[in-house]
């Protein structure tokens, strides 16, 4: 994927741009982000809650631990095979001002061109299964381990990357970037574990 793709709607800056678009009104909602993408939409509405954790507002209270939530239900159901995504009333009525998480997606677009321009198609083998199943379980795992690196500000920040290279390089099947998250997911794992013992 080159420089000239970088606003597809299949490449990374293209979906931030997607959901930048739809931020209208005072308040954006989860449920709005399903209208926008579509039930069906797994990667993209992986990547936007990954991308919001890495952003300031992953150090508000309570919102990474709200992305892990997400991250965890959405990655879930990809990984038993549903064809559309289920998400609780609590978490698609949860919103946030839309200056904010407007502002907030303006700042990851230096690196989700970076990333763009840097994707091609490689270590396919990835993404055939069952190696190909390991991608969504990590997702699950980053987000369950969300809430616990709450404890330390913008740890998440860590794992928000890791989802955020996992469900890129399935829609880029650029298998590089899976293998990169493991560093991100390794050093949370690490910093989870001298928060807790």
């Amino acid at each position: 994927m080159s420089s000239n793709q970088d606003d597809d709607e299949n490449a990374l800056t293209g979906i931030t741009r997607e959901a930048l678009d739809h931020s209208e009104g005072e308040r954006v909602s989860v449920d709005d982000m399903l209208s926008t993408f579509g039930s069906a939409s797994f990667v993209p509405l992986l990547i936007l809650p990954s991308l919001l954790v890495m952003s300031p507002l992953g150090g508000v209270p309570g919102l990474s631990s709200l992305f892990g939530i997400m991250i965890v239900l959405i990655a879930g159901q990809r990984l038993i095979g549903r064809k559309s995504i289920w998400l609780p009333g609590f978490i698609r009525n949860r919103s946030i001002e839309s200056d904010k998480a407007a502002r907030a997606m303006e700042k990851m677009l230096p690196a989700t061109r970076f990333i763009d321009r840097h994707s091609h198609r490689r270590l396919a083998f990835l993404f055939r299964d069952p190696l190909a199943l390991i991608l969504p379980l990590a997702c699950v795992l980053a987000g369950a381990f969300m809430p616990v690196l709450e404890l330390v500000p913008f740890a998440s920040a860590f794992l928000g990357l890791a989802v955020m290279l996992i469900a890129y390089s399935m829609l880029s099947r650029d298998g590089l970037f899976a293998l990169l998250a493991m560093v991100p997911i390794a050093a949370a794992l690490w910093t989870g574990k001298t928060v807790i013992f």
